[in-house]
């Protein structure tokens, strides 16, 4: 049997892999504390700078306020700091997902995830311990690398754990608890005031993240795609033991793949596969402008939660609790056979734009009305975020399919780096910084009508051979045509 037929007999989402995402999700809470540590670590608070006769200046901060502002003085000339910070874990992050998501494919999930967990701690506790802003910003750009791993091979295991069917269910549980850990880290931080002790706390639940990863097996679909069948009979046989089910005829067959190469195709990269099949190169490219928007709008409006009129703690909270009900919705709708997960995403992502469209024409003086509009568009995004993980891993193959993500997460964190700077675009008008989150939002939800649809469709563990050759037959087409009519047999090709 194949593995997909194997899950079928040890069971798609019984306790064991119930156990295994849990674990998974307790990551992302620790993920979430450390994207969103420079909203409450960077807080400024009022203040006043007063000259003296001598030339120099004075700064005094009013407020119960301690930050790296406060402790470094990054007002006036040096306030970009604060954004840079920001934008050098999110550069990381770029950098972790460019390089560990190939990574993964070839070494395995399980030694990649574990490897940059403990690395992020330990990076975590240098944060918190840094003398100097240089060295403050170092770690943090060090901790995005390591979280960009962690993310992309965590979402993987959370898919490769369990039979397709619950793919959806199984993928948005890790966006529910990465949005309650944003709560969780403003709950954290209204009780913890001063910065390096908010740091070193919210830090410390990575050490409880990794010593239950410890006992993760390694992922039984890369196994089997690698021809290691022993190794991944006894995965699959150890889940069949902890959810009450008979393994003892349970045989794998071999996928079809020499041992050391990926997919079946010999010789080459995941990457460059995703460059030389036409039919991934079409979707890749298209997937990275998705993920690029849906990072943009999705951390451009959580970190300007911070900027917000009213209490700091509160709107970091709200914009993380905002995202509990898109959820249910999104799962709901992309497992409904007239919505899918293209028609799902696509809706989503425009009504995310129309709701930062809507927050452009509310009165400044409506504050309430503008936040409540902002909140939705987050709420929105957030759904389209989370269909985007399990659509984008259905598009490829076990094969390839962290070299994929890995490259649409590289796109995701550019959005993500320039995220921080867009809020302040409210220097120059308020308006702007929804105008570019609405332009932004409707393209994007334009561009994934071009895809195929997956709801329903078998897994793919490998890119078979002829497969290829045959896509490259088409390739011709689409370099001398753009027209939508040429591409939709290319598009579906692999479908039918």
């Amino acid at each position: 049997m194949d593995v997909e037929e194997a899950f079928q007999i040890v069971g798609e989402f019984g306790a064991y892999q119930k156990r295994a995402v849990a674990i998974l999700a307790l990551t992302q809470v620790y993920m979430a504390c450390q994207s969103m540590l420079v909203v409450l670590v960077g807080a400024t608070p009022d203040f006043h700078v007063e000259k003296h006769d001598d030339g120099q200046s004075s700064v005094t901060f009013f407020g119960d306020v301690d930050s790296i502002v406060t402790e470094w003085l990054l007002v006036k000339q040096q306030a970009y700091k604060v954004s840079l910070a920001g934008s050098l874990f999110f550069a990381g992050l770029l950098l972790g997902s460019f390089v560990f998501g190939p990574l993964s494919d070839t070494v395995g999930r399980r030694p990649v995830y574990l490897s940059a967990l403990f690395c992020e701690v330990l990076l975590g506790y240098a944060t918190a311990a840094s003398p100097t802003f240089e060295l403050f910003a170092a770690s943090r750009l060090l901790a995005g690398v390591m979280n960009g791993a962690i993310g992309l091979v965590c979402f993987i295991l959370t898919q490769e754990y369990v039979g397709k069917s619950y793919w959806a269910s199984a993928g948005t549980v890790t966006s529910v608890t990465f949005a309650v850990g944003i709560a969780l880290f403003a709950a954290l931080g209204f009780a913890i005031r001063p910065w390096r002790t908010l740091a070193a706390a919210a830090n410390t639940w990575g050490v409880l993240c990794f010593l239950l990863s410890l006992t993760l097996p390694e992922s039984p679909r890369w196994l089997y795609c690698r021809d290691r069948i022993r190794q991944a009979e006894e995965v699959m046989r150890d889940m069949a033991l902890a959810n009450g089910r008979p393994a003892s005829e349970l045989t794998l067959r071999r996928a079809g793949g020499k041992s050391g190469q990926v997919g079946g195709v010999g010789g080459g990269s995941g990457v460059l596969q995703l460059a030389t099949h036409p039919v991934l190169r079409f979707r890749t490219l298209v997937l990275t402008y998705i993920w690029y928007v849906c990072s943009l709008v999705y951390y451009g409006l959580t970190l300007g939660a911070g900027d917000m009129s009213g209490n700091r703690y509160l709107n970091v909270a709200m914009s993380g609790l905002v995202e509990l009900p898109a959820y249910p919705l999104c799962v709901y709708f992309m497992n409904k056979p007239w919505a899918g997960r293209r028609k799902s995403l696509s809706t989503f992502l425009c009504l995310a734009a129309l709701s930062c469209l809507c927050t452009i024409f509310i009165p400044e003086d409506a504050v309430s009305a503008a936040a409540a509009s902002a909140l939705l568009g987050k709420l929105t995004v957030s759904a389209a975020f989370n269909i985007l993980y399990v659509y984008t891993s259905e598009l490829y193959p076990t094969a390839v399919r962290n070299a994929g993500l890995g490259v649409c997460a590289t796109s995701c964190r550019i959005g993500g780096i320039l995220a921080p700077f867009v809020p302040n675009m409210r220097r120059l008008s308020n308006a702007l910084p929804f105008a570019v989150f609405c332009l932004s939002g409707l393209s994007a939800g334009a561009l994934v009508l071009l895809l195929p649809e997956t709801l329903g469709a078998p897994s793919e563990e490998l890119l078979l051979e002829n497969r290829v050759r045959l896509h490259h037959k088409a390739a011709p087409i689409v370099i001398l045509s753009s027209h939508l009519t040429l591409l939709q047999p290319l598009l579906y090709e692999d479908e039918q």
